[in-house]
C-alpha cells in the first residue's frame, strides 16, 4: 500500500518508521526539520560546545518501554539524570528543593513554620490517599473538587501539587485545578510519583534528543518531504488525496500525526465524530526560551534544581516552569542553561539564545471523554490519527500512538503492554 505521514513528530516518525518495513510511506513535514518537539541546539560555553534539548528531555525504561527498545534497536546512548524539583513563591518569599532535607528547609525559618509543615503533611496524606481514586467508577471530580472535599490546605495545593502539575503538563494553575482528579493520580501513579522513595530512575539521550531522530531517518526506507506543509486531505472510495502547495497526491491511506487541532482543520470533508473528537482536545502555545539567565533560578543557590516551578506574585498570573540544563543534561559547563517556558518578558534579553514556541494538549473532562471515543474515527474512511494527545501528552504517548496505527496498518514491532489504564494496546509479534 501507499500511505501519507502527516507530520514528523515521534508519533509521525514511528508510525513511518514501522510502515515503511511493509509499504511504500511518504512522510510530510511543514517545518524544514524533523522531530517535532524533539529540538536540540547546539551551545558555545565557556568548556567548549555542548547540544542543548528545549523540547523532549527525559524518559525512563519502567514508563518509556517503546521508546526504550526504539533506542537500543537503534543504538543511542542515553545516561541518568536527576528529576529534582523546586518551588519559589514570589508573593511570600518561599523557596524549597524537594530533593533532600537540606535543599527542602534552604530557608531554615521554615523549620518553624506551621504553614510549611502542614504542606508536607497533606502531602504525604494526599499519597496516601489519592491511589482510591482509581477503585472509584466512573470520572469523579476535578482535581480541585477534590482538594477542596477532602480538606488539603492552601499551601499544599498552591505551593506544591499545582506547580508540579503545571510544570509536567506546561499547564495554567487554572487549567490543573480542572483537570479530572483521577486522571491526575492515574499518572502519578503509573509513573510511581505517589512513593517518596524508589522512583524509577531517569535517563536523558546522550549529546541531545536529535541523536534518535538523526539515527531513524538514516536507516529508514521513506520519502520525506520537509518544509511541505500539507493544505488539505479529502478521502473517497478508492482511497485518500493529500493536497499541498503545486499539486495533489493519492494514497491508500493516510496517517495525520499532527496535532488534534491541526489534523481537524485538514480534513476537508471532516465528519461529526472527528469533528467532536478532534475539537474537544485543543493545544495551546508555549513559549519556550533557552537562555542563561540564573535571575529565573531561585534565589538561593541549594534551591536549583533541575525542574523549578515559579509561582508570581499576581495569583492571576500563571505558573511557570525553568529547566536547569547543567543538571538535567550533566552538562560539564560554568555557563548556566537555562529552558524557560511563559515568562520570557523577565528575561535578559541579551541571554537568550534560542526561542521557541511549541504547543501541548490542554486536558479537562471534555478530552478525557472525548479520548474515549478514539474508535468512533480511528482508521475510518481510510484515515488515522496519531498522536500524544491519545494518551498523557509525553513522547512514550506519541510513541504509542504510532505504534498502534502501524500495527493496524500490518506492521509488527514485538510485544509491550500500554501502562496507560485506557490503553491496553498489545502490538503483536
Amino acid at each position: 500500500m501507499r500511505i501519507a505521514v502527516v507530520g514528523s513528530g515521534i508519533s509521525g516518525l514511528s508510525a513511518a518508521w514501522l510502515l515503511s518495513r511493509h509499504h511504500e510511506v511518504v512522510l510530510f513535514e511543514q517545518n524544514g526539520r524533523l522531530g517535532g518537539h524533539v529540538d536540540t541546539h547546539r551551545v558555545e560555553t565557556d568548556r567548549g560546545s555542548f547540544q542543548v534539548d528545549t523540547g523532549f528531555i527525559v524518559h525512563n525504561p519502567a514508563h518509556y518501554p517503546l521508546l526504550t527498545r526504539l533506542f537500543n534497536e537503534l543504538g543511542v546512548a542515553s545516561q541518568p539524570t536527576t528529576m529534582s524539583f523546586s518551588v519559589q513563591d514570589a508573593a511570600t518569599g518561599l523557596e524549597y528543593n524537594a530533593t533532600s532535607l537540606d535543599t527542602l528547609f534552604c530557608q531554615r525559618r521554615n523549620l518553624a513554620s506551621p504553614r510549611f509543615w502542614g504542606m508536607l503533611r497533606d502531602l504525604r496524606r494526599f499519597y496516601r490517599a489519592a491511589p482510591a481514586l482509581l477503585d472509584a467508577a466512573g470520572p469523579g471530580p476535578s482535581l480541585g473538587d477534590y482538594l477542596e472535599m477532602h480538606g488539603y490546605g492552601a499551601a499544599f495545593r498552591d505551593q506544591h501539587l499545582v506547580p508540579m502539575a503545571s510544570a509536567l503538563w506546561s499547564s495554567p494553575a487554572a487549567g490543573i485545578l480542572g483537570f479530572p482528579a483521577k486522571y491526575l493520580v492515574q499518572f502519578m501513579a503509573n509513573h510511581q510519583m505517589l512513593q517518596l522513595t524508589d522512583r524509577s530512575p531517569w535517563r536523558v539521550v546522550q549529546g541531545g534528543s536529535r541523536t534518535y531522530v538523526d539515527a531513524m531517518s538514516a536507516r529508514w526506507d521513506v520519502q520525506v518531504h520537509a518544509g511541505a506543509p500539507v493544505r488539505g486531505v479529502a478521502r473517497n472510495a478508492n482511497g485518500v488525496t493529500v493536497r499541498r502547495d503545486g499539486g495533489h497526491e493519492h494514497f491508500d491511506h493516510v496517517v495525520l500525526a499532527c496535532h488534534s487541532d491541526q489534523a481537524l482543520a485538514l480534513l476537508e470533508d471532516a465528519t461529526d465524530s472527528e469533528r467532536e473528537v478532534l475539537g474537544a482536545i485543543p493545544y495551546q502555545s508555549n513559549d519556550t526560551v533557552l537562555h542563561t539567565d540564573v535571575a529565573l533560578l531561585p534565589r538561593h543557590r541549594k534551591a536549583w534544581a533541575a525542574w523549578n516551578a515559579y509561582l508570581p506574585a499576581d495569583p492571576a498570573q500563571s505558573c511557570t516552569v525553568s529547566y536547569f540544563m547543567n543538571l538535567l543534561q550533566g552538562l560539564p559547563t560554568g555557563t548556566p542553561l537555562v529552558v524557560t517556558l511563559n515568562r520570557t518578558a523577565d528575561i535578559d534579553p541579551s541571554r537568550i539564545l534560542v526561542r521557541r514556541s511549541y504547543h501541548h494538549p490542554v486536558y479537562h473532562a471534555a478530552a478525557v471523554a472525548a479520548q474515549a471515543r478514539k474508535h468512533e474515527i480511528q482508521g475510518v474512511r481510510r484515515t488515522w490519527f496519531a498522536g500524544a494527545y491519545w494518551g498523557w501528552g509525553f513522547h512514550e504517548d506519541g510513541i504509542r500512538s504510532g505504534v498502534e496505527v502501524a500495527q493496524a496498518l500490518g506492521a509488527r514491532w514485538g510485544t509491550a503492554r500500554s501502562p496507560h489504564a485506557a490503553w491496553p494496546l498489545e502490538v503483536a509479534a
